[in-house]
């Protein structure tokens, strides 16, 4: 594959590949079909490092850090849902990979959303994690970095992840009702990360690119009847508190040929507080289900058919 190799892990190779002048950093490990990991806001590739090299025994798994998150730099500009899919898109074209299974966890599931509905012929299967987009609620700790003056609030609180190893920010966060260990980890370690100056900035243009005060803004529910023919499963924590689990449960009913399966005891992170499980129903689904073939004649009749809620 192109790039040049920055590093090893168990959990595979970390590739850093330039398109359009930036440097993007992805993990590529595993042979056999391919299998894209999409991460959420304020977070990276290593989100993935417990169920990484499960799946890599049966799939070629590539896990980006989307730009402006983790390795990848960090450019002003758009930082949109479309945006990023393009540069999804953009680097399995660099990689080779023509088509592939798309995994995305909360922002990256916006993102797999919006890379199938703009790229069809490139997604084989869609897998939803604790997904934006599916929904207005969202928690407030997301909806306050839409406001004005939550550029300093995160660089303060950014300072203090990195100051406790992250052990404040798990307070602070703990403090406005998010659960233990994996949850208040994974918002840790996100806190963590905003002290960069560029971080903090790329954070703050894709949250205010989809999120308002009032929630999430940028939604797919009205056109979840174009996957009629796109394989798709919805995992999701039964106590989620950064996206409700009712999401799922809606989405799954207006995608009637869709897969759920809830984690009762897992919060937003399901991989990581049920890593066998999660790999288990993930490959499972990939197994027992066939690519979707793009038919332009059966999107034209979706379309003309008007089968959106336009919830």
């Amino acid at each position: 594959m192109a790039g040049r190799t920055i590093g090893e892990s168990p959990g595979g190779d970390l590739r850093v590949i330039a398109l359009h002048g930036h440097d993007v950093a992805c993990r590529v490990a595993g042979e056999g079909p391919a299998l894209v990991l999409l991460h959420g806001i304020a977070s990276d590739s290593g989100i993935w490092s417990a169920v990484l090299p499960g799946l890599a025994e049966r799939h070629t798994v590539i896990a980006p850090d989307l730009p402006g998150h983790g390795m990848s730099d960090k450019p002003r500009g758009d930082y949109s849902l479309g945006a990023l899919a393009c540069g999804v898109r953009d680097l399995l074209a660099a990689l080779g990979v023509e088509r592939a299974s798309l995994v995305g966890h909360s922002l990256g599931g916006g993102v797999a959303m919006q890379l199938a509905y703009q790229f069809p012929e490139r997604v084989e299967r869609l897998v939803l994690v604790s997904s934006g987009g599916l929904g207005r609620e969202v928690h407030a700790l997301l909806r306050a970095a839409t406001l004005p003056g939550a550029e300093q609030a995160l660089a303060l609180l950014g300072r203090i992840g990195v100051l406790g190893a992250g052990a404040a920010a798990a307070g602070a966060v703990g403090r406005i009702g998010l659960r233990p260990s994996p949850d208040i980890a994974g918002i840790a370690e996100s806190i963590a990360t905003l002290a960069d100056d560029g971080t903090r900035r790329a954070f703050l243009d894709t949250a205010r690119a989809i999120i308002d005060p009032g929630g999430q803004r940028v939604g797919a529910l009205d056109r979840l009847y174009l996957a009629a023919g796109m394989p798709t499963l919805i995992l999701w924590g039964a106590r989620d508190p950064l996206i409700p689990v009712s999401h799922a449960y809606a989405a799954h009913e207006l995608m009637p040929h869709s897969s759920l399966e809830v984690f009762e005891r897992a919060g937003h992170f399901p991989f990581r507080d049920d890593p066998v499980r999660f790999v288990t129903a993930l490959s499972d689904f990939v197994a027992s289900t066939a690519p979707a073939d793009r038919d332009e004649a059966a999107l034209r009749e979706l379309l003309l058919a008007g089968g959106g809620t336009g919830t």
